[in-house]
């Protein structure tokens, strides 16, 4: 029955991502707030939990970090390994590095969607600030309050059981907490926002492989485009990969997903690490060219450059440790190995072949291209400008300066 699922979910996103920006664009904003306002009561919910407002006014507090512990010895019961004391539990630490990867990949996207966004020196930094915001609200303070009702040791978690993979730790606090048929509402919910970020994530796809073919770097024919500008070959080559979905109806779903996570985690792990040498190579372009940050840059990204060179120096040494589990004990779990550095070796391969292949080489800082396009971006920013000059006196003529418009940028924005 799984495959039937999966089979649905992938036609619906690709027709969704067939029917062009404009309907994407729609039900993305529709998902997203369904996605914030879930998380929000969720919040909300795990803090009364936490307080003892549940069924069981039971109050958690922090109850969980003292027994069984906030940081847990490393051990997997598959293949009878466990490293205790303090030793053990650094190991932990390290090696849940990894799934933290997962969960944080995709902020970087959001500069894939700035190409297609009007008012660029408006929107970008005004997305990253907000993403930011949103890190910290609804990852860090989730995963906080999660720490305060759930047990590290709970039987439904994944890799406590090998029966309930699937559980979700958000459903385990309401079902620890006796509240009845909201865990079936909050399962709905994640199948939806699961749903939304494929669904994302062939929209980035598709766009991420058109803007290689246009600059030449992937074949041509993914640089055409149906009547609505969508690059429908780049979204086939994603549903392509969508079908490796399929694996999870002959192998156990816990296993396929820790493979996907290993590779995924790697991939992201290396793009980070090609963003930040690019930024700091950006840097150094701004400073040799005679650019002042301040006066030249809408948006500053702080702390840098050291920023920069501390972040690659984080994402250098994951993708270095991320799953040196696998030399501990008396086994060798080899698709673990091969899932978790298989990507290494294919990106320098692809890397130093082109450059061998095109003879291409770094360009030096003073040669750096930092004003191509600027000109049409300054005249679609004086346009803006000019637009919203006159919606702002046609308000004020009418007697309505905070029209909705205005009311939602300043009150909902920072969240959608």
């Amino acid at each position: 029955m799984s495959e039937v699922w999966i089979a649905i979910f992938l036609v619906v996103i690709v027709v969704i991502n067939i029917l062009g920006v404009r309907f994407f664009g729609e039900i993305e904003f529709w998902l997203s707030c369904l996605k914030v306002l879930t998380c929000l009561g969720l919040i909300i919910l795990l803090l009364v939990i936490a307080l003892g407002g549940g069924p069981t006014h039971d109050r958690l507090g922090f109850r969980f970090w003292q027994d069984p512990g906030a940081f847990k010895e490393y051990a997997e019961k598959a293949r009878g390994l466990h490293v205790g004391g303090a030793t053990g539990r650094f190991v932990s630490f390290l090696s849940v590095l990894v799934t933290a990867v997962f969960a944080y990949m995709g902020s970087e996207l959001v500069g894939i969607t700035f190409a297609e966004c009007a008012r660029p020196r408006q929107a970008i930094p005004k997305a990253i600030k907000l993403t930011f915001y949103r890190i910290l609200l609804f990852y860090i303070c989730s995963v906080l309050l999660l720490g305060m009702c759930v047990a590290s040791n709970d039987k439904l978690l994944l890799g406590a059981s090998g029966s309930s993979a699937s559980a979700s730790p958000f459903v385990i606090a309401i079902k620890n907490a006796k509240i009845d048929g909201l865990d079936h509402v909050i399962n709905a919910c994640i199948l939806l926002f699961v749903l939304s970020a494929a669904n994302s994530d062939l929209y980035i796809c598709s766009r991420t492989i058109y803007g290689l073919a246009v600059a030449g770097y992937a074949p041509k024919i993914f640089a055409k485009t149906n009547s609505k500008g969508v690059p429908y070959y780049g979204i086939a080559l994603g549903a392509a990969f969508c079908l490796l979905g399929f694996m999870t109806t002959s192998s156990s779903a816990a296993d396929i997903f820790n493979y996907f996570v290993n590779v995924v985690s790697l991939t992201g792990l290396i793009t980070w690490s090609c963003i930040l040498f690019l930024h700091i190579r950006f840097m150094k372009a701004l400073k040799v060219q005679g650019f002042d940050r301040k006066r030249d840059l809408n948006y500053r990204s702080p702390l840098q450059p050291y920023g920069s060179y501390i972040s690659l120096a984080i994402c250098i040494f994951i993708i270095l440790i991320k799953n040196f589990t696998v030399f501990l004990g008396h086994d060798f779990p080899y698709k673990t190995f091969i899932t978790g550095y298989i990507i290494l070796p294919v990106f320098l391969i692809m890397l130093f072949s082109y450059k061998f292949i095109k003879k291409t080489k770094l360009i030096p800082a003073h040669q750096v291209d930092l004003d191509t396009y600027r000109d049409v971006v300054d005249a679609e920013e004086e346009e803006f400008a000019l637009k919203d000059q006159e919606e702002k006196a046609l308000r004020e003529a009418q007697g309505n300066p905070k029209d909705l418009k205005w009311f939602y940028e300043k009150v909902f924005g920072w969240i959608f």
